[in-house]
Formats: structure tokens, sequence, C-alpha cells
């Protein structure tokens, strides 16, 4: 498989949240992987899951990701995957530690930002993340709105 084939198809399986840096700023980020039934591995290969609501909990020791949504899949039985379900996320147990002491600390929450493929297996990329208020938000959004018009400014000239 040619370089170029095998980048489109990884941009294609990704999945992103493209809400996050929009309503968080990010911080430390953490790659987990992800404890899945045979029909929603399938269902994510054909692009089909999205996160942009979803949420990371730290239960009992084990992460948890919550509110994210696998489509059923179309080939699939009776038998297929409950659509909204919480999923195991698989860290090492100092990561745990450390999410677990930053979120009890206050303050922060656990975002998944993407979901990805590496070697074949599924990852999950998640950060821990403070809430931005809403004249953060408006700040962001007029330095986006500043920079979209200097790219013009310069693509003109």
């Amino acid at each position: 498989m040619s370089a170029k084939k095998q980048k489109l198809d990884s941009r294609k399986t990704e999945i992103r949240n493209t809400k996050a840096s929009f309503n968080y700023t990010i911080g430390d980020r953490f790659e987990a992987g992800i404890q899945l039934l045979g029909t929603e591995v399938k269902s994510i290969r054909e692009g089909s899951m999205q996160i942009t609501e979803s949420f990371c909990r730290v239960e009992k020791g084990e992460v948890w990701l919550f509110n994210s949504y696998i489509a059923p899949y179309s080939h699939g039985t009776d038998f297929n995957h409950p659509e909204r379900r919480k999923r195991k996320l698989l860290l090492h147990s100092r990561e745990i530690s450390r999410l677990l002491g930053a979120v009890e600390a206050g303050g922060k929450t656990l975002i998944p930002l993407r979901v990805y493929f590496k070697k074949g297996l599924i990852k999950v990329e998640i950060a821990l993340c403070v809430g931005k208020k809403l004249h953060d938000k408006r700040e962001s959004m007029k330095r986006k709105v500043e920079m979209r018009e200097a790219e013009r400014a310069m693509r003109r000239r």
C-alpha cells in the first residue's frame, strides 16, 4: 500500500472531538486503549462514531468513557451492540492514579479528543481539560477570525 493511500485511510478512520478545543482549555494528553465488542470495531472502521458530547470518569480505579455513540454495524444481526454504553479505557495504573488525583483536586475533567487506529488497534486520546468561560470562548472566536482575515490578506498580496 502506498504512503498516500495509507495517509488517506488513517484520516478517514480518525474520529475527532471538534468542540473540545472550543469548550475547554486542553492540558495533559494520554493515549488509552478501549475495550470494544466485535461489531463496534467494524462500525468504527466504517467511520460511524461520535465523541463530541462524551466524557470520561474514574470509577473504582478504572477509567470509563461515557456518552460516546457508535452506530450499529450495517451488516450486523440481532446481536448488534448497544449504541450508547459505557466503555472501559485501558491505561496503566500509575496513569489512572495521576488522572484521579488531577480530577479530585478540582476544576479538571477528562475529555476524549480523538479516536484513531494504531497498528490495527483502536486508541483514544484523552486529555485533562479545564472548562472555558463565556468570555474566553468569545476571545478565542475573535482570535480565529483575525487569523483568518490575516491569511486572506496574505493570499491577496
